[in-house]
C-alpha cells in the first residue's frame, strides 16, 4: 500500500504555531502593495499564512504582522476580517452552485421536508435570516428524525445570498440531496463556521 502523503502546514504569522494548511488562510499582496485573502490558497505572489478564523485575522491586522512577516510595507482593507468571511461565503455560494447544476439540491419547505423524511438530505440549508417559526418548525422535525446530532444545517448565509446560489427568488429553505458537490459545500461550510467562531 503507498504510503500516506505528508501533511502540509505552514507558520501562522500572528501565533507562530505550526499547523496543516487546511486550518490556515493565505493572503497574498497584490501588485499594488494591497494584500488580499487567497481562500483558494492558489493565487500566485508572496504569502502570509493565518490561522482560519476572523479573530486570528484581526489581531494580524492590529499588529501590523502582515508588514513584518513580508519585511516590507504592504496596504490593508479597512475590515481585512470582513472581507475574508464575505471570500469564504462566495467560495460556499459556488459550491452551492454547483450542487444546483448538478440538480442535487431541492428548495422550498414541502420539498425540504419530504427529503428529510426519506433520508435523501444530505444537509439541510436555512436562510440566517429565516423566520423563528418557519426555523422552529424545521427544526422541530430534524428532532423528530433524530438526524439533530447528525445532519450538517448550512444557516451562515442569507436568503439574498441563498437565492444567488440557487438560482430563486426569496430562497429560506433548502436541502443538498447527494453529488460530490454536496460534499464540498459541506466542507466549505465547515470552514466558514470555524472562521466565526468567537474562540
Amino acid at each position: 500500500m503507498p504510503a500516506n502523503k505528508e501533511i502540509a502546514t505552514r507558520e501562522c504569522c500572528v501565533t507562530k504555531e505550526i499547523l496543516p494548511k487546511t486550518d490556515l488562510i493565505r493572503f497574498v499582496v497584490g501588485p499594488d502593495t494591497q494584500i488580499f485573502p487567497d481562500v483558494t490558497g492558489k493565487a500566485g505572489g508572496r504569502g502570509v499564512w493565518v490561522t482560519a478564523t476572523a479573530v486570528a485575522v484581526a489581531e494580524a491586522q492590529k499588529k501590523n504582522a502582515f508588514a513584518r512577516s513580508l519585511k516590507s510595507p504592504v496596504k490593508l482593507p479597512e475590515d481585512l476580517a470582513g472581507l475574508t468571511q464575505a471570500h469564504l461565503e462566495n467560495r460556499l455560494i459556488g459550491a452551492l452552485q454547483l450542487a444546483r447544476k448538478g440538480g442535487f439540491f431541492v428548495m422550498g419547505s414541502a420539498k425540504v421536508r419530504s427529503a428529510l423524511e426519506s433520508e435523501k438530505a444530505r444537509a439541510l440549508i436555512t436562510a440566517s435570516d429565516a423566520s423563528e417559526d418557519g426555523r422552529r418548525k424545521m427544526m422541530q422535525l430534524v428532532r423528530v428524525l433524530e438526524l439533530d446530532q447528525t445532519l450538517p444545517h448550512i444557516d451562515l448565509l442569507g436568503g439574498e445570498q441563498l437565492s444567488l446560489a440557487f438560482g430563486g427568488k426569496n430562497v429560506i429553505h433548502a436541502a443538498l440531496v447527494g453529488g460530490a458537490a454536496a460534499n464540498s459545500a459541506i466542507k466549505q461550510y465547515e470552514r466558514l463556521v470555524r472562521y466565526v467562531a468567537k474562540t
